[in-house]
């Protein structure tokens, strides 16, 4: 199988890499996600206006680009290999996936936004029982009237605090854990200044990105926040979750990529009983494990993106085979480069330290090796 890319695909790559080198230094960004706003404006909208990336997977119709799989994978791996906080996963694969699948006026109108940088969505799902079963919904939307009430909570909204629309699953019909009668609700939001009916708990995350905990008590909207046909928007919202998956794995390897790389670097300079640490052979053999975790995480993420348009059962298994691959890979490369640069690795002054973080944080987003190979398993049986 041809993995080559096409001359649009290395052009789209190439811009993406060049923008990010000369734009975006590592030490404002940790500044901003620290002690900032959490992220830089001026970025997302250079990534809307200069680059494109924000449309490069959204439907023409909405003034996208219409990329597919691999332009997904492209731009998500650039974006880890520079370590951007910048809400590219939760805004434009989760949200816009969502958006487009579901159709409509409003959901047209959000999708504009984002193409153009004006809008931040964030993805609400998650219960406190619900962990990674995310059609184990409690939070309950009712009708009154021309209007919806909801009521729920949600934790672990990433990218909230920046939001100016949520995405909220909502059951409608059903029992508690029932894939049928799950909802989709689209919301106007500002962190700072919430919606009557909504509580808003925010924070920094341990990778320093942000996120916030929803409490919403009678929270009422309009008629048209129903998003797509009332109780079916799981498969939607699953096929969704799969893609997002994927685009994390692939911002998996462009992390291990540089963490690999810079590991290679400092052994070749660090010198250790009159010669670099890069000359004995124990720790060549410790960087060739490490190159061999990530070539086949770089080979789990191509079969997952080739395969997310495929039927639901062939995409679950190849995402969850990524997942595994890539939850491992990280662990193991982010703590042999932590080891190597010995106790700088956990410094704020080195890129590695903030790369481990990334990528521990990594492990559980979308699900954890165990409960991959848990889905995997499940899938395989049937």
């Amino acid at each position: 199988m041809d993995f080559s890319l096409t001359k649009e695909q290395e052009l789209l790559r190439d811009s993406i890499a060049k923008f990010l080198a000369s734009r975006y230094d590592l030490a404002e960004s940790r500044k901003a996600a620290t002690i900032g706003a959490g992220h830089q404006p001026h970025i997302w909208r250079g990534f809307a206006e200069e680059l494109g990336i924000l449309g490069a997977t959204v439907p023409e119709k909405f003034g996208g680009l219409d990329g597919g799989p691999v332009e997904l994978m492209i731009v998500a791996e650039q974006l880890g290999y520079a370590l951007v906080v910048e809400p590219y996963v939760d805004t434009v694969v989760l949200g816009a996936g969502l958006l487009a699948r579901a159709g409509g006026a409003r959901a047209e109108a959000v999708l504009e936004d984002i193409v153009a940088g004006e809008a931040v969505v964030a993805f609400a799902a998650t219960e406190p029982t619900s962990g990674n079963v995310l059609h184990d919904v409690t939070t309950t939307a009712r009708r009154d009237g021309d209007s919806w009430v909801l009521d729920g909570e949600k934790i672990v909204v990433g990218s909230a605090p920046w939001a100016q629309k949520l995405l909220v699953t909502a059951r409608t019909s059903g029992e508690r854990r029932d894939t049928d009668g799950v909802s989709l609700f689209l919301v106007d939001f500002d962190a700072e200044n919430p919606p009557e009916g909504v509580e808003v708990h925010s924070y920094r995350t341990i990778d320093d990105r942000r996120a916030a905990d929803l409490v919403f008590t009678g929270l009422r909207l309009p008629a048209d926040a129903l998003l797509g046909a009332e109780g079916e928007a799981w498969d939607s919202v699953e096929q969704a979750l799969d893609e997002a998956t994927a685009a994390v794995c692939a911002e998996g390897v462009g992390l291990m990529r540089k963490v690999l790389a810079d590991t290679v670097e400092y052994a070749k300079q660090r010198q250790q009983f009159g010669q670099p640490i890069g000359s004995f052979q124990v720790l060549q053999h410790r960087m060739v494990d490490m190159y061999i975790e990530l070539e086949q995480s770089i080979s789990a993420v191509y079969l997952a993106i080739l395969n997310l348009e495929s039927e639901r059962a062939v995409r679950a298994r190849a995402v969850s085979a990524a997942k595994v691959t890539v939850s491992r890979a990280a662990r193991f490369i982010g703590q042999n480069a932590v080891q190597l640069h010995g106790g700088m690795g956990m410094t704020e002054e080195l890129a590695v330290g903030h790369y481990f973080k990334r990528l521990t944080a990594l492990e559980h987003e979308f699900g954890t090796a165990d409960q991959h190979r848990a889905r995997y398993a499940a899938l395989t049986k049937r």
